[in-house]
């Protein structure tokens, strides 16, 4: 990952609203959640799909990722919406990559300093959770 400057934009319209389901992804699929943005490029943190999980911040079926670099923690779990697929290309995970992009790029324009924007954070119990979903108390 670059070195990154932080960024408080307001939440993305886009992810919160994404219409995925569960059964989208699978065991052993490379994903990426998507953070911010570097070169008129999006960047984010690539993860290995691992088990279902229940998100309690959303309260709905998600997936246990495993981050192959360990991090702040080498497990974490996470909403089907926060995930794009890396390892096969999706329509759907294209599609929505596009709309990101063209939402980011437009408000950070294509500098090549990497943006991170804090969209997403880990929760004491290693839940990820995009600002958008995050409940007080969790």
């Amino acid at each position: 990952m670059p070195e990154t400057r932080p960024v408080y934009l307001p939440p993305d319209p886009l992810t919160p609203e994404r219409d995925i389901t569960h059964q989208h992804f699978r065991p052993g699929e490379h994903v990426v959640v998507l953070k911010g943005a570097a070169g008129g490029e999006l960047w984010g943190d690539a993860m290995k799909v691992v088990a279902p999980s229940w998100h309690t911040p959303t309260d709905e079926d998600g997936w246990r990722l495993l981050d192959p670099t360990g991090g702040d923690r080498s497990y974490a779990t996470a909403h089907p919406r926060y995930l794009v697929h890396l390892s096969k290309r999706c329509p759907e995970c294209l599609m929505h990559q596009k709309a990101l992009r063209e939402y980011l790029v437009k408000r950070l324009g294509d500098a090549e300093e990497a943006v991170d924007c804090r969209w997403y954070s880990l929760t004491a119990h290693a839940q990820l959770v995009h600002v958008a979903d995050a409940r007080p108390g969790r």
